[in-house]
């Protein structure tokens, strides 16, 4: 019992961490291009990735990513201990991605963490390996994705404002960009909050103790309620320095590129969950906004920046698998 509540509020702590390290994928363009105040961004995306909660529970009718990521490793091979060690990694990872200021993606911290600590416990035998390669093809498949849907709201929107004056459509799309970051952060609470919950009902269902569920269909209310607040929190905390990265250094964003950007990483979101498919936000977003500088021309995207990123992308998985991997062995040095 005492292990699995140690677990429950580390997967908080994790989602807080979350918020506040994936921030920046929903404000970073809408206060680059001065819509809204850091502030007032950070506060506005917290209110929609809490606001993810009603429309995950009562229009889609389910945590289909959250069931995805609790079958990351077999049923039989979970344990608490595993499942912990999976935790501590990818809070280390993520906080130490944070300091660097490399948006890296939380999802696949924590999948890898889970994954990696089985390994060690039990070898290859333990992991879903259909379901890890799908989760792993996203780190490449949801920034093209973005980028292409990007690239297409592009074209399109340039050739509607093509006799639009400029003033006036400046003005549409700092107005317009509110309620595109809006939808990105409720794809975001959607997307990223189920995370927890899925490594949360592992833990649960593995427990024998008085919280022990037999599906994920039997989480309690709390649970959910308890990720979309921690992930909402974390956002209001900001995360400057993956802000200033996001924002700035891929491509300079205006607000008809912002809305664009915000939008197409909305679109690839939604996708990904009536696929079921835990996908990386800040991929999602680096994607859609290296599209939207493709639009202007290739050079606007400053593909080294880009090139760093994605040896951040590939390696974490791999890294918090080790990492998770040896806090398992001094785990059970001591338990």
């Amino acid at each position: 019992m005492k292990i699995l509540i140690i677990i429950i509020v580390l997967s908080l702590i994790f989602d807080f961490i979350n918020g506040f390290h994936d921030a920046a994928n929903s404000i970073a363009t809408i206060v680059t291009t001065k819509v809204l105040t850091p502030f007032r961004a950070v506060i506005w995306a917290a209110f929609f990735n809490f606001v993810a909660f009603f429309i995950a529970k009562f229009v889609i009718g389910g945590f289909g990513i959250a069931d995805t990521v609790s079958k990351t490793v077999l049923p039989e091979y979970i344990t608490l201990p595993i499942i912990l060690s999976g935790i501590i990694a990818a809070i280390l990872w993520n906080l130490l991605t944070w300091w660097l200021g490399i948006p890296s993606s939380s999802s696949h911290t924590l999948i890898g963490g889970f994954a990696g600590a089985a390994i060690m416990a039990n070898g290859f035998v333990s992991i879903h390996v259909t379901v890890i390669l799908k989760i792993a093809a996203f780190i490449f498949l949801a920034p093209i994705i973005g980028l292409i849907v990007a690239f297409l709201i592009s074209l399109i929107v340039l050739s509607i404002c093509k006799k639009v004056n400029a003033k006036i459509a400046h003005n549409w799309f700092k107005k317009l960009q509110l309620l595109s970051s809006a939808l990105f952060s409720i794809g975001h609470g959607l997307n990223d909050s189920q995370k927890v919950m899925g490594i949360i009902a592992a833990a649960m269902i593995a427990s024998d103790s008085s919280l022990h569920i037999s599906s994920i269909n039997d989480l309690p209310d709390w649970i959910p309620i308890a990720c979309f607040t921690a992930i909402s929190i974390g956002t209001m905390s900001g995360g400057w320095k993956i802000v200033k990265t996001m924002g700035s250094k891929i491509t300079k964003v205006t607000p008809q590129e912002g809305f664009i950007s915000e939008t197409a990483g909305a679109l690839t979101l939604y996708l990904t969950e009536l696929l079921h498919i835990p996908v990386s936000t800040t991929h999602t977003i680096t994607g859609a906004i290296m599209g939207v500088g493709a639009a202007k021309r290739l050079s606007a995207v400053r593909w080294g920046i880009t090139k760093k990123l994605l040896t951040a992308w590939i390696l974490t998985i791999p890294i918090s698998a080790v990492l998770a991997a040896f806090i398992y062995l001094l785990l059970n040095l001591f338990m």
